[in-house]
């Protein structure tokens, strides 16, 4: 929607941003000469799960916390269970435990990354993005590219089927518990599993090549698509290797020089701090030592394979190598090149399954431990969006008295705000006309962020709505609110 105002500015609202979960919205305010003067994501969502969990007794958490996302609740079950591990001493839990729980997340990552990639963002990548709104949707992928459709239902069924075995349901299992799991894999689910999975590894490739086929055909448009350098953030094995389950904090510069490395999740408060914006619902993480305006970052699949030093899957990290290439020694910072780096991990999951599965101690072992007893627990997990945080505290009662999250969209909302700016530079600044191709730009440098807004919007208190219109000097040209 475009609107006139006063002094002949131009706001541009589009709402809902499409193809995302979750809702939100981008306003683009342009001056009389038609140069845009800000342009800014909006979550208009409402959480408040950080308030929901006090007075709940610990345990409880893991299954409850889930019920933020029906997209990427294993991520949210999992970082909850490995809270309480530290509640109750369980470090480490048993290696039965640890590997139900690794199958349980790299099924959740497979089946997200394919989601995002064949069904919100292959749309924009194979017909373009001027492409007609009839054609570039899901819809379109099916009656253009039926194989590659088909291939990607059944991809995600993969991984939503490891995640029932594993936790129980394909949504919102209960799988993981404090101190482990609740269950080992039947072998009837093993063999199932096990005979599709080197299909799913294929499949992924064949992903992986399309994915890089078109960006490199379309290099010249897509890697300055929306791009701008910034810090990674993201967690590493102790040798640096990638690891989407557990691990320690690495962040690195724009020129891929250390930040700081090997930071315990329990020291996260020592490296990031949580800023707020009066215009936001959602956080503005930084770096603790850069400050808010220097110290903001980046996290998910680009992150990752920018921060970690290799793969200890053979595809993977091979297909690590030669993205790398792409930098020429420093990291990568074109926003298109999150899809790449998330079909990497795609690989990279299926071969991890592959290897869990044929892992005899999923079948059988112990399933939990414990041991001393803490009133704090806080656990960092790689959600397949990017680092998430989870931190609770608990009195002697058992009870949840505080708990922190700091979700993987909320630390990519500084970047995701900068390719707002920058895309609408590119594609607006200096139009008179805007068409429909130049809004669904926008919406594409979003979408390779795979924003879940639904998990990070968690605001606490009334909710204080104020609209207002600026004019290009500044000043305030009408104001609404709703106390």
């Amino acid at each position: 929607m475009t609107a006139a105002t006063q002094q002949g500015t131009r706001k541009i609202v589009i709402n809902p941003v499409t193809r995302v979960e979750g809702h939100g919205k981008v306003t683009i305010q342009m001056d009389e000469a038609n140069h845009v003067q800000q342009a800014r994501l909006h979550i208009i969502e409402f959480r408040g799960f950080e308030r929901f969990v006090q007075g709940h007794f610990y345990w409880e958490v893991p299954v409850l916390v889930q019920r933020l996302c029906g997209i990427c609740p294993v991520s949210h079950h999992l970082a909850a269970s490995k809270a309480c591990d530290m509640i109750i001493g369980a470090d480490p839990i048993t290696p039965t435990a640890e590997k139900i729980r690794r199958l349980m997340h790299y099924g959740q990552t497979y089946q997200s990354h394919a989601l995002h990639f064949y069904h919100l963002a292959s749309p924009d990548l194979l017909f373009g993005f001027d492409a007609p709104v009839a054609q570039r949707n899901v819809i379109g992928v099916i009656q253009a590219h039926p194989e590659i459709a088909k291939k990607a239902v059944l991809m995600r069924k993969f991984g939503q089927e490891v995640i029932k075995a594993t936790a129980g349901k394909k949504i919102h299992g209960t799988g993981s518990i404090p101190g482990g799991v609740n269950k080992v894999l039947s072998q009837e689910d093993r063999d199932r599993l096990a005979a599709e999975v080197d299909t799913m590894i294929e499949w992924s490739v064949e992903g992986l090549q399309l994915c890089k086929e078109v960006t490199r055909a379309n290099a010249e448009k897509l890697l300055p698509f929306g791009t701008f350098e910034s810090n990674f953030l993201s967690i590493v094995r102790e040798d640096g290797c990638l690891d989407l389950y557990d691990g320690n904090l690495r962040a690195k510069d724009a020129d891929g020089e250390i930040i700081f490395d090997q930071v315990t999740p329990s020291d996260y408060l020592d490296v990031i701090r949580e800023g707020v914006r009066d215009w936001s619902y959602m956080k503005f993480p930084f770096i603790r030592d850069l400050g808010q305006e220097k110290g903001w970052y980046r996290v998910g699949p680009l992150a990752r394979i920018n921060n970690c030093d290799f793969i200890d899957t053979p595809i993977a990290e091979a297909e690590r190598q030669e993205f790398m290439t792409l930098g020429s020694g420093r990291p990568i910072h074109a926003t298109m090149a999150y899809h790449w780096a998330r079909m990497i991990e795609l690989v990279h999951s299926a071969e991890k399954m592959r290897d869990l599965l044929a892992d005899p101690d999923v079948l059988s072992g112990e399933l939990t431990t414990q041991g001393e007893r803490c009133e704090s627990g806080i656990a960092i997990i790689e959600a397949p969006r990017g680092t998430l945080i989870h931190h609770y505290d608990v009195n002697d009662d058992d009870q949840v008295v505080r708990g922190n999250l700091i979700v993987s969209t909320t630390h990519n909302n500084e970047a995701m705000n900068q390719a707002v700016r920058v895309v609408a530079d590119q594609y607006l600044e200096g139009q008179a006309e805007i068409s429909e191709g130049m809004l669904n730009s926008i919406e594409v440098g979003i979408r390779a962020y795979d924003p879940c807004l639904s998990c990070a919007t968690h605001a606490l208190g009334q909710m204080r709505l104020c609209v207002q219109l600026i004019g290009p000097d500044g000043t305030i040209l009408d104001e609404r609110s709703r106390e």
